[in-house]
């Protein structure tokens, strides 16, 4: 077990935490009244901390884990950086719910963005100063380019707001294109260097790793009109649109197709609440997937950027069930969390929370197409964040020890 990784790791999950209390705040001051907390202010500090306090820190911190393997001395040179990226996280946390986007937010905003360009510069170098490579690199490479594109669009929202001249498409346009390259860059990226760390360690090596690889990379980028074909776009761009969907489509059955004779293996030997995890994120990413293709039929497409909760339980989709559980059972596969009755019972209840939160969200969403209201859905949603946050508790307590509390981060 590596303690300085777990020093972060512990961390993170503790921020998760935060995270879930935010969304517990927010679900509650939808049904009952609580005046002196601004619910779009609220939002912002719930989606910036969860991107990066909980999912950006984690990932920084995995990265530079698999970069000590290689090198030992490795979280002492990122140590100022993994800081300055908790820093950061924890400015926006506590500025967002007081003024929204002020001065002080969008100076910490700012800052968290400089650090994402320190932690990419330096982490590119170091990869490439390894003597032995291997597909991972790629996607670790890649996850640091998408992360730096997307502050573009936090950029384009910026200026915006500075200059008074908020075009609702523009605005849209330019979240968009930020969540797209964090949620389908970064995140998604990240995690995907991080299984086949995973694979490698095993001894296994999946044939046609690189075709894998570029067929997710070259789909990226045209990818983002998936988020944005409400705009008016040419053919040109709505065909490779069309094409960039099937592209990954494409790779995620090849690489299921090829890792397939390798899955028994793997299988035995990791922890049953990791095989779970990574299972159902697995099964997450599929529907993402099939979503993603059935949205580039323009009437589909229409429907579901118009209704709220369809919008919302996409993110949620991602964020929860593709990332968060996969980020859980693959530090469980390598180790870093103790495996216990309280981890395993945490685990099931945030799982749990997760599925019945897309649940809700899709039948309100369903519902809201033929402009039907279900009854107490505010209600459900918000006990559905209790059982998230509950589970995450749980996850919490179960890896506080004695010898934990004694370690710094050194």
């Amino acid at each position: 077990m590596n303690m300085q990784f777990r020093y972060w790791l512990r961390l993170s999950i503790f921020n998760f935490l935060l995270v879930a209390l935010l969304g517990v705040t927010l679900r509650y001051k939808i049904v009952y009244s609580l005046p002196f907390l601004d619910q779009k202010h609220l939002l912002h500090a719930h989606s910036h901390f969860a991107f990066a306090g909980w999912i950006s820190q984690l990932l920084m911190a995995f990265m530079v884990y698999y970069l000590s393997t290689y090198k030992p001395e490795a979280f002492k040179r990122y140590r100022a950086v993994l800081y300055a990226n908790l820093f950061s996280a924890y400015g926006m946390l506590l500025s967002f719910p007081f003024e929204g986007y002020g001065g002080i937010s969008i100076t910490f905003s700012t800052f968290s963005i400089l650090v994402s360009y320190w932690f990419a510069v330096q982490y590119w170098r170091d990869l490439n100063g390894l003597a032995q490579k291997n597909t991972t690199h790629l996607w670790f490479k890649a996850a640091n380019l998408f992360a730096v594109i997307s502050s573009l669009g936090a950029f384009a929202l910026a200026w915006m707001m500075a200059n008074k001249t908020i075009h609702q498409n523009w605005y849209l346009a330019s979240t968009y294109f930020f969540l797209h390259f964090q949620y389908n860059g970064w995140f998604l990226f990240g995690c995907a260097g991080l299984f086949n760390w995973l694979l490698i360690k095993q001894n296994i090596h999946v044939k046609a790793a690189r075709n894998i690889f570029w067929l997710f990379a070259v789909a990226c980028i045209p990818a983002y009109f998936l988020s944005a074909l409400w705009l008016p776009i040419s053919t040109a761009v709505y065909v490779s649109v069309v094409v960039a969907a099937c592209l990954q489509m494409i790779g995620w059955i090849l690489f299921v197709i090829k890792i397939k004779p390798a899955l028994k293996p793997v299988i035995s030997r990791l922890p049953s609440i990791s095989k779970w995890l990574i299972g159902l994120s697995a099964a997450a990413l599929t529907i993402k997937l099939l979503l993603q293709l059935g949205s580039t039929i323009p009437f589909l497409s229409d429907l579901a950027f118009g209704f709220r909760p369809i919008v919302i339980g996409y993110l949620h989709l991602v964020l929860l069930a593709v990332i968060s559980l996969f980020l859980i059972g693959v530090a469980i596969a390598f180790g870093q969390l103790q495996v216990n009755r309280t981890l395993a019972s945490g685990a099931i209840i945030f799982t749990s929370g997760v599925f019945l939160n897309e649940l809700l969200l899709m039948i309100q969403g369903t519902a809201a197409l033929s402009y039907n209201n279900v009854p107490y859905t505010n209600e459900l949603l918000f006990a559905i964040a209790l059982i998230m946050f509950l589970g995450i508790l749980l996850m919490n307590i179960s890896q506080i020890t004695p010898k934990l509390l004694k370690r710094s981060g050194s």
